[in-house]
């Protein structure tokens, strides 16, 4: 019995039972990773398929009587190419706007000796949790002159209370006291601080920040459609909305212009996934 006892302590992991669970996660990982990703897939299908087949459900895994109508469809269509025009514009601006916004707010109250910054912080955090909604914005842009321009889609919104929780806390954990204290005995300002010492060190978060800001502004959709109501001035998702074709409905064009939508963001990313990464890892761990 003892020398059972042993014998099963002495048994190195990794048995049929670890094998049966490493092949039912992998099975389970396979099964929600196509779930996710065929609806990308089918998107970029149907953009190259016949849109009667699409509409029909005849396209599935390969396109339908291939075809490039689609993409013509949307060059062609000037609504379309403004709206794409002015996505990127508007979204260059906002996220420029946005970044420089979080980091003037979140810097500080990164400053523990801040007066009243316990209140400060706590007001910050109840607009996550109420806001006034669309009405009371359409209201307050309307009031202030800026319905129909694209300042109006960025300025309400701009300081994105979850993007300074993470800078703030950013800062606090991985910006050490010393180092501003240093800069402040040498006779830097609080603006020459955040913009020589604590810039610099920040690249990682500032980045992910920014990606954060220009996905938000990329595929902003309902005040794009409620608050602009110009075709020269509407960005893409409205225009991609209100989009048709020859047809009723363009679905070829529709699910082309799609996939046109989500190229820069698919890039953008792609370049800056490494810092991304590195900023969200940096906003995790204390040091």
């Amino acid at each position: 019995m003892a020398k059972n006892i042993a014998a099963s302590r002495q048994k190195k992991p990794g048995g049929l039972s670890d094998k049966v669970s490493d092949i039912v996660l992998v099975v389970i990982c396979a099964a929600v990773m196509l779930i996710v990703a065929y609806p990308l897939y089918y998107v970029l299908v149907a953009s190259f398929s016949d849109p009667y087949d699409v509409y029909a459900g005849k396209t599935f895994l390969l396109p339908s009587q291939f075809t490039l109508k689609g993409y013509q469809a949307v060059f062609a269509d000037s609504a379309l190419f403004s709206g794409f025009i002015n996505s990127i514009k508007y979204t260059v601006i906002g996220t420029i706007y946005s970044v420089v916004m979080i980091y003037l707010v979140a810097y500080p109250l990164s400053v523990k000796d801040l007066p009243g910054r316990k209140y400060i912080s706590l007001f910050f955090v109840i607009t996550m949790y109420f806001g006034g909604g669309l009405v009371p914005t359409y209201l307050i842009v309307k009031q202030t002159g800026l319905l129909g321009s694209m300042w109006a889609l960025f300025l309400p919104g701009v300081v994105a209370v979850g993007n300074v929780i993470i800078v703030r806390n950013f800062f606090e954990n991985n910006i050490p006291r010393e180092l501003l204290e240093a800069a402040e005995i040498d006779g830097c300002s609080k603006a020459k601080t955040l913009i020589r010492v604590i810039l610099p060190v920040s690249i990682p978060s500032l980045i992910s920040t920014g990606l954060y800001a220009f996905i938000n502004a990329w595929n902003e959709f309902m005040f794009g459609y409620v608050l602009i109501s110009s075709d020269k001035l509407r960005t893409l998702t409205p225009a991609i909305m209100l989009f048709k074709g020859a047809n009723l409905v363009d679905w070829g064009g529709l699910m082309a212009a799609s996939v046109i939508s989500v190229l820069p963001v698919t890039i953008i990313f792609l370049f800056l996934q490494k810092y991304f990464l590195a900023g969200l890892m940096s906003g995790s761990v204390k040091g």
